[in-house]
């Protein structure tokens, strides 16, 4: 697996998520590397983006992320 940026880790997670969250476990391992190469704590994803972007939809995704040990906040 190549170093993503953080960025492209997050739009791959996008991309996933629209496909029927497709190979998300490998892009959320990615997303984890992303975030600890460039020392985030928190990756933040836009609401709007989500395929589910209604309260429940956010708490199953942070469930889901932190599970995997990734941090979810959501942009307002």
């Amino acid at each position: 697996m190549s170093d993503l940026t953080l960025a492209q880790a997050i739009d791959n997670i996008y991309a996933s998520i629209n496909n029927d969250n497709e190979e998300i476990d490998r892009h959320i391992a990615a997303l984890k590397a992303a975030m600890a190469r460039e020392g985030v704590k928190e990756a933040v994803f836009e609401p709007s983006k989500l395929a589910q972007s209604n309260r429940q939809g956010r708490k199953m995704m942070q469930s889901y992320f932190k599970k995997r040990g990734v941090a979810v906040s959501f942009s307002a």
